[in-house]
């Protein structure tokens, strides 16, 4: 029979059992690492360091080890040293190897499937080890047992010789030495700060634990931080709340172990107007919540009700204060640390376990209502925050349905200066915020009508960072974006009905253009958030430089395409070269502006992403809020990447 042709290649007719592939040993992990790290790349490179890491954490939360060392070494190699009991070395009684071997090179096995190797574990799945393991170029494995020094080689996941003893100790513990494999990786460059921030989260959720990171890769720069914090997720919270204002001095902490399960939380207010809760189950991340989120989140909303019908703060004709109003301005910390978590979802991001709702819900509730009987001061003055919540939300519906009235009698209900596309599919359309009316009226001219939308912007806009939402309900710069837009703010944002798929920031490559773009980042991310979370906002990179000599005409974007661009057209007879210095959007025709900034075939679009939305809060904070120290100390810490300073 002969085969069928499919886009030219040949397909076999003949499926049986000699095509069923069976991957041995580590083979599926290099074949598929994405399905065991997530990405092979900068989160999949990151997480291998956090793998062995979590080993020496799940050791400490067994009671056995205090301090782990992770170096980044030249080369970006990476070594983790714990004081733990040391991965057991005696020959496995199934497998006939080293037991440490059989951790390395065999998934899905360790001491954390209820054989009492551990009570309480983050890396459940038990193929940590294994897929670093797999992963890497080069692996040294070094175990102390407080007799003997142990160690074997790996390559790529393969070893030649058994663990053998090298030397003799008092001493106990695992070291692990890897190098990542540039095969599996495109970038083995590690990230100090992206190592930083995970280490410093493990260091506040086990109280006590110190871990050392030392950047070794500059011999000239060593960079060196001591995590160890004794007050654990109280002081995760006074971290997260060091750039903001705290309504009270000392953050609330609530414990309780009840069946084998423990709970911990710590919560304080601050005077801005947003929440940042964060979870954690078993020292792994909820970042989509779940039970023990919920959990708390119900309970806060009881105990303030309660409390402020108990205290008549709240008369019998008054509303409930909602979960929104009794969280603004809150940051907390949900820990739960369970036998066995279940996790749900595409990312296992959200705790499934249901006995972790009414555990936390018991705790924040009898907690809180004790806290705030004993604090009554206190009790007060978050409550007020809460009052004032409610207000503002009242008084933004008022706003909007003001809004939404005013807009159904102005003719089609969009923005008088918005020069719409004549498509409505909003798979396809795009619209570009303009800095300024001559920008705007070039870009209106240079676009392409079918798809792009202008909407140019005229002066400074409100600092959302400041203000509620009922402060940009009727405001004359951010209200023209909403309701070219199209779906919604808030409460009330529906992305369904989005109009445009790509939202296209484009202003001056200035000190002028840098803060409008950041002034409506910000708006964005506090209230259009899913719009970054979802991708649809974008930064045009409009060139800074027009090169040319005679007709033949370059555009660069950095320096250094700059003098490239003049080099080749000086030519050998090193011909006169003129450059111009683009100092506004406004300066360009719309040919130019089309042929650069807007043409899909030739434009360059930066994706906005969020990947963490806590670091990102508070970044908008440093930059937007009114701690003037914060942002001093930013800008000093970020002056060296400063490329191009208008004077």
């Amino acid at each position: 029979m002969e085969d069928r042709i499919v886009n030219n290649t040949p397909l076999n007719e003949n499926y049986d059992e000699s095509q069923i592939q069976v991957l041995e040993g580590l083979e599926a992990v290099r074949k598929r690492p994405g399905m065991y790290i997530g990405s092979t790349g900068p989160n999949g490179l990151h997480h291998l360091v956090y793998e062995i890491v979590d080993n020496a954490i799940d050791e400490a939360l067994a009671g056995y080890c205090t301090e782990i060392v992770v170096d980044i070494l030249e080369g970006d190699i990476i070594r983790v040293v714990d004081n733990g009991r040391g991965i057991p070395t005696g020959i496995h009684p199934k497998e006939g190897i080293s037991a440490a071997t059989v951790v390395y090179t065999i998934l899905h096995a360790g001491g954390k499937f209820g054989g009492g190797g551990y009570k309480v574990s983050g890396g459940l799945h038990g193929v940590g080890a294994s897929v670093v393991n797999a992963l890497s170029e080069s692996l040294d494995l070094t175990v102390e047992n407080g007799e003997h020094i142990f160690f074997q080689h790996f390559e790529r996941g393969h070893y030649k010789e058994e663990l053998k003893i090298i030397g003799d100790t008092k001493k106990t513990g695992t070291t692990v030495v890897f190098k990542p494999d540039p095969e599996i990786f495109k970038d083995t460059t590690y990230d100090y700060d992206t190592l930083l921030t995970r280490l410093r989260e493990q260091a506040f959720l086990n109280a006590g634990i110190k871990i050392i990171l030392t950047d070794y890769r500059d011999p000239e720069n060593i960079v060196e931080e001591i995590l160890h914090y004794e007050g654990g997720i109280k002081s995760f919270v006074e971290h997260l709340n060091k750039t903001k204002n705290p309504i009270h001095e000392e953050p609330i902490f609530l414990s309780k172990e009840e069946n084998g399960a423990m709970a911990e939380v710590a919560l304080q207010y601050n005077d801005s107007y947003y929440e940042v809760i964060k979870s954690f189950a078993n020292n792994i991340h909820t970042t989509e919540g779940g039970t023990h989120e919920t959990g708390f989140k119900n309970a806060l909303t009881r105990v303030f009700n309660d409390y402020g019908r108990r205290h008549k703060l709240l008369k019998d004709s008054d509303q409930n204060l909602s979960g929104d109003d009794v969280r603004e301005g809150l940051t907390a910390i949900v820990s739960v640390k369970l036998t066995d978590c279940e996790f749900e979802g595409q990312t296992k991001g959200k705790l499934g376990n249901t006995e972790a709702r009414p555990l936390v819900d018991g705790l924040v509730f009898e907690g809180l209502n004790t806290y705030f009987e004993e604090n009554p001061s206190i009790a007060k003055a978050i409550f007020e925050k809460s009052i004032n919540a409610q207000r503002a939300r009242e008084a933004a519906r008022k706003a909007r349905d003001l809004t939404r009235r005013k807009s159904v009698l102005e003719s089609g209900g969009l923005p008088g200066k918005l020069a719409d596309c004549t498509s409505r599919d909003n798979t396809m359309t795009e619209i570009y915020i303009v800095e300024g009316d001559s920008a705007g009226g070039s870009a209106k001219s240079g676009r392409d009508r079918s798809f792009q939308a202008i909407l140019p912007l005229w002066g400074k806009m409100l600092n959302v960072e400041k203000a509620r939402l009922d402060k940009v309900y009727g405001n004359e710069k951010l209200m023209p974006v909403v309701t070219a837009l199209g779906c919604g703010i808030g409460e009330d944002l529906d992305l369904k009905k989005i109009r445009y798929g790509k939202v296209i920031i484009m202003a001056d490559a200035d000190v002028d253009g840098a803060h409008i773009r950041t002034l409506l980042l910000t708006f964005f991310f506090r209230y259009m958030r899913p719009l970054v979370e979802q991708g649809h906002i974008y930064f045009a990179q409009p060139p800074l430089f027009k090169v040319f000599r005679g007709k033949k005409i370059r555009y660069a974007f950095t320096e250094e395409e700059r003098d490239e661009y003049s080099r080749e057209l000086a030519g050998e007879n090193n011909a006169k070269v003129e450059v111009q210095r683009y100092k506004g959007l406004g300066e360009m025709n719309p040919e130019q502006l089309w042929e650069t900034t807007m043409d899909p075939a030739n434009r360059t679009l930066i994706k906005v992403e969020l990947e963490d939305a806590v670091k990102a809060d508070e970044t908008f904070t440093i930059l937007m809020g009114d701690k003037v120290e914060p942002r001093r100390e930013f800008i000093e810490k970020n002056a060296k990447y400063v490329k191009n300073l208008d004077v």
